[in-house]
Order: structure tokens, then C-alpha cells, then sequence
């Protein structure tokens, strides 16, 4: 069954990330682009998550997991290579009533982490579900190379015009219209370093 597709406010969410290795620091890295609210929970820290730790002031505790360490949050990331504590997790999880993501382990995942682009506002997600990760990799970069630069400004002055502009049918056509315009644009081949021109 596919994922239902959803943008999540991290505003008053707290995420525990249990694992402090390799794949605990990719997730951590996706995770500091939209919130900061984030604990860590490990026997041991690898350097590239102790220096994230450090930089952004993150909190985090050194200790093996206990099954009540989850209560507090609304997240769970599990990354650890420990599958039966992973599927126990994931049953804690269920108890407290908070979203879970158990690293590698499908059946055990409350959402998955989609691959992605961010410039700014523009969020876009690419999942296959889990079918083909190497797929949602690639049609990253390929939309990446289309999508120029320039979409950070073109979306401030849209969001400016939508608070200036008086509501109603001509404004929707006219920013429908700029929007469609703005997309036509794009080129294959533009350099993503292009400046935004009105």
C-alpha cells in the first residue's frame, strides 16, 4: 500500500532520534532542515553527530533505550542496527500514541522519509514507497537541475502579492497566470545560479 502523501508542522513537535551512527546522522541532517526540537538517544555518538549536536544545541542522552524513554515525544526515528529492539520500539511506539519510523524496517514505519528538494518555501517530496530508493534519488537531481534558483525570489514576490493584491478573480487569474508564465521559463539546460528577472 502506498504512503499517503503529507507536509508535517514540526511547531510544538518533539522528535527523539534513537541511534547515533552513520544512518542516524543522514536522518539528522534531513531532520535539522525543518526543526531543531530534536533529542538523541544512544550508548555512543559517532564525531559527525556529536559536531551537529554541538553547532545546533541539540539535546541528547547517552544511555542505552529503555521502553519508556519514548512517553515524552510526538517522533521517533530508530536508527540502529538492532532489528528486535527495533520491532519493539515500533510496539512502544503504538502505546504512547506517537508516529514512528524505524530505519530499514518497512512494516515497522509510520511514515517514511521521502526523498527531497527544498529551495526555501518550495518543498517538493518524491517517494516510490519504498519500492526503489535509487529511483526517488534520481528524479531528485533531475528536477533539481530543472528547477532554477530563482524560484526563492519569484515565491517571495508571490507571497508579497498576495497580501498587497485585493482579493478576488483578477488576482487569482493574475497570479495563476504569473505563475504559469514563470514555470514556462524554465529550460532543461538553465544554470541554476540564474537570477530572477520580473
Amino acid at each position: 500500500m502506498s504512503y499517503f502523501p503529507l507536509f508535517l508542522n514540526f511547531n510544538h513537535k518533539k522528535v527523539l532520534l534513537i541511534g547515533a551512527g552513520k544512518i542516524a546522522y543522514e536522518k539528522l541532517v534531513h531532520l535539522l532542515d525543518f526543526t531543531k526540537d530534536i533529542t538523541i538517544i544512544a550508548k555512543t555518538f559517532n564525531k559527525d553527530i556529536e559536531k551537529l549536536i554541538k553547532i545546533n544545541h541539540l539535546e541528547y542522552i547517552q544511555k542505552e533505550y529503555s521502553n519508556n524513554d519514548i512517553e515524552p515525544y510526538d517522533i521517533i526515528i530508530v536508527a540502529i542496527d538492532d532489528i528486535i529492539l527495533q520491532k519493539s520500539i515500533y510496539i512502544d511506539s503504538m502505546k504512547y500514541k506517537c508516529l514512528c519510523n524505524c530505519v530499514d524496517l518497512l512494516e515497522c514505519c509510520d511514515f517514511i522519509f521521502p526523498s527531497y528538494i527544498k529551495k526555501d518555501n518550495l518543498i517538493i517530496a518524491i517517494s516510490t514507497s519504498g519500492t526503489s530508493p535509487a529511483f526517488a534519488k534520481h528524479l531528485k537531481q533531475y528536477l533539481n537541475n530543472i528547477i532554477p534558483n530563482s524560484v526563492v525570489a519569484f515565491l517571495k514576490e508571490m507571497k508579497n502579492l498576495r497580501k498587497t493584491l485585493p482579493k478576488g478573480k483578477e488576482r487569482m487569474y493574475f497570479l495563476n497566470k504569473k505563475a504559469q508564465n514563470y514555470i514556462k521559463k524554465w529550460d532543461n539546460k538553465s544554470n541554476n545560479n540564474d537570477k530572477y528577472i520580473k
